[in-house]
């Protein structure tokens, strides 16, 4: 039997922690599907548009040597992704082990036979920081200017 696993993400700003989670996700099953979160999704989750559009984003992630298949989100409820595009194993970091989100997932998963499997956040790397550096170097941050920021 062949074990499918799904790793969901923005994928935004691609970066070495996104590459360990694909590469982890890849050592616990046979075929790695990549959610790739769509723009509209991230904007109501995050309150904030991607950087890279969902495309580019997809395009990106399908040529990662772990990722076998890529699928696109387009909407939030993660059963219903897995009605659409069937899995065994969800992975997710392990910010959300132990969370009422987390247990919930857990829960709802155990009801189709789906394993979460949990893989470390990668702390010092993170879409988020990359996002306030490139606001720093075009100075967009707080409205300040770029030198006035770099100070700072």
């Amino acid at each position: 039997m062949t074990v499918v696993g799904y790793a969901p993400g923005a994928w935004d700003l691609f970066h070495v922690g996104h590459l360990n989670v694909l590469r982890h996700a890849k050592d616990h099953c046979d075929h790695l599907v990549a959610g790739v979160v769509d723009d509209a999704m991230l904007e109501l989750a995050k309150g904030r548009r991607p950087v890279v559009p969902v495309i580019e984003r997809a395009e990106i992630v399908r040529h990662i040597e772990f990722v076998d298949e890529v699928f696109v989100e387009t909407q939030p409820d993660k059963i219903e992704t897995w009605r659409r595009r069937r899995f065994d194993v969800f992975f997710k970091g392990d910010d959300w082990k132990g969370t009422a989100k987390g247990r919930d997932l857990e829960r709802r998963f155990a009801e189709v036979g789906v394993e979460v499997v949990y893989f470390p956040y990668t702390v010092h790397t993170s879409s988020t920081k990359l996002r306030r550096a490139l606001d720093l170097l075009d100075g967009t941050s707080a409205g300040a200017p770029a030198q006035e920021a770099a100070r700072g």
